[in-house]
């Protein structure tokens, strides 16, 4: 039996040398970009990576200059950071940069579904129909009506209210914008109160999740946190099953359109429980996060905060709140407020941090910008980081760490679309929801929902920071590349209903 050991182990080591021998004896070709193998066999810069992505490519950046290929874990990332150089990269074929087989790979992994041919194109197809547009019109009316169930309770106002609260800020935008959202899009039963503290349940669970998932993702949990992930995956797809959302009144088109197609496509009922498991983190796991940068930011500047307010006052007017009653809204007022559109662009260009991925399918020619060009090797990936190589550019965004709400304005008031680098215009010069085929289709309804909100907070609320000199916290690291970042520690605030005049 040892001497069996042995051998098997023998043979095992044997195989995993011939699978990483290629990546071990890997050398730079003519024309190809700098390599960088990194200090660790496999590994190669992995950790330093997982540890500060940010920090990592900034150094990388400095050392190697636009354009440089790193192993990550037996893989090889090609970073492109000059974004004068993203547009044939994000434009260009399937067949020759393909998105689709690296998003397969992670929503397989994190939400257990698997995908198929024409997945994408569907979740496209049913965004543009049911979350832009009219359809987008509807869904903000079911979202005021959840806002105002989760904010002020199923009775609506009542005196209390008028209170001075204090809570967490992250806390507090997380918790109301998940279950309002979760409402919105699958739905209530008839005892709305029990929805209440159903969509709590709900949302106690997916922030632990959230928590998990950027060491998830990149295989570093501990025994007993993969048991809990997996006990986690489990609950989702049970909680969210199709059984039990087809018994809700009022599941948004969206979503009922894609359930009928993966219906008519023959898959079956536990791999549709899957895939809304999937929906919902994808339509709820940056709304929270998103606000809670804008309501700090907008507190933390008082002139933004005026700004935003004034702006309010002149498309909704003055808004209190009588006894019993529910928000009111002008969503006509969501077209026309350049100022609360300026904050929120600032406020993505700061905190949203994602990694575009394209898997390259044949040895490829990257042209760049500068005329310079590279080859890009079978199997290895294109990787963008906008945050570093775009929104913290001081050339296309002057003093690029501070928040100034007006950045994204012309002095005439209207949206500023015009920002240059090298002297040249500059196409890609905030990207948020990523781009080309990799863009967020539910990005009209996320920002909808988010400016719905601040406008809420702004018109029916007073609020102030427990701490007014409370600096703004850094980003919590473990975030980067995965959409809007966390803060590394909570913020306090206080807040009431302005009181009746």
């Amino acid at each position: 039996m040892v001497l069996w050991g042995a051998v098997l182990g023998a043979l095992l080591a044997a195989i995993v040398v011939c699978l990483c021998l290629p990546g071990l004896l890997r050398q730079r070709k003519p024309q190809e970009p700098p390599l960088d193998k990194g200090p660790v066999p496999l590994l190669g810069h992995a950790m330093a990576f997982r540890k500060n992505a940010f920090e990592f490519l900034k150094g990388m950046w400095t050392k190697h200059g636009d354009v440089f290929t790193v192993q990550l874990g037996g893989q090889y990332f090609t970073f492109i950071m000059d974004p004068l150089s993203f547009g044939p990269i994000i434009k260009e074929s399937q067949k020759k940069l393909d998105f689709v087989k690296y998003s397969q790979q992670l929503v397989l992994k994190v939400f257990g579904y698997q995908s198929v041919e024409g997945d994408i194109q569907m979740i496209h197809l049913a965004s543009t129909k049911y979350l832009m547009g009219a359809g987008l019109e509807v869904l903000n009316t079911a979202m005021l009506d959840s806002l105002s169930l989760v904010m002020l309770g199923p009775k609506g106002w009542s005196p209390d209210a008028s209170c001075w609260h204090e809570d967490g800020l992250f806390h507090f935008c997380y918790n109301i914008l998940f279950k309002a959202g979760y409402l919105s899009l699958f739905g209530y039963t008839k005892d709305k109160e029990q929805d209440l503290l159903r969509a709590e349940e709900i949302f106690v669970k997916f922030r632990r999740f959230d928590l998990l998932f950027p060491r998830f993702v990149y295989n570093l949990l501990g025994p007993r946190e993969w048991l809990e992930v997996a006990q986690l995956q489990h609950l989702f797809h049970k909680t969210l099953s199709v059984k039990h959302s087809l018994e809700r009144d009022s599941m948004s088109t969206w979503l009922c359109y894609m359930l009928r197609r993966l219906r008519e496509q023959g898959i079956a009922p536990a791999m549709q429980d899957k895939f809304i498991f999937m929906m919902l983190w994808a339509s709820q796991g940056n709304t929270g996060p998103t606000s809670f940068w804008a309501l700090l930011f907008l507190m933390k500047h008082p002139e933004a905060m005026q700004a935003v307010r004034e702006e309010a006052i002149q498309v909704l007017g003055e808004a209190r709140l009588e006894p019993k009653k529910f928000f009111s809204f002008k969503f006509s007022a969501l077209k026309h407020t350049p100022v609360l559109d300026s904050v929120m662009e600032e406020t993505l260009r700061l905190k949203a941090a994602p990694t575009l991925f394209r898997v390259v399918e044949s040895d490829y020619t990257l042209k760049m910008a500068s005329g310079q060009e590279y080859l890009l090797r079978r199997g290895d990936k294109v990787a963008l980081f906008p945050y570093l190589s775009v929104h913290m550019d001081p050339e296309i965004h002057p003093e690029p760490t501070t928040f100034k709400y007006d950045r994204f304005l012309n002095s005439n008031g209207s949206r500023k679309v015009d920002f240059y680098k090298a002297g040249k215009k500059i196409h890609h010069y905030i990207m948020p929801w990523g781009s080309g085929v990799s863009i967020c289709p539910g990005r009209f309804f996320a920002l909808s929902e988010i400016k719905l909100f601040v406008l809420l907070m702004v018109t029916y609320f007073d609020l102030v920071l427990v701490d007014p000199d409370i600096p703004v916290p850094p980003c919590d690291p473990d975030r980067w590349g995965f959409g809007i970042s966390q803060p590394s520690y909570e913020v306090c605030f206080r807040y009431r209903l302005k009181p009746l005049e």
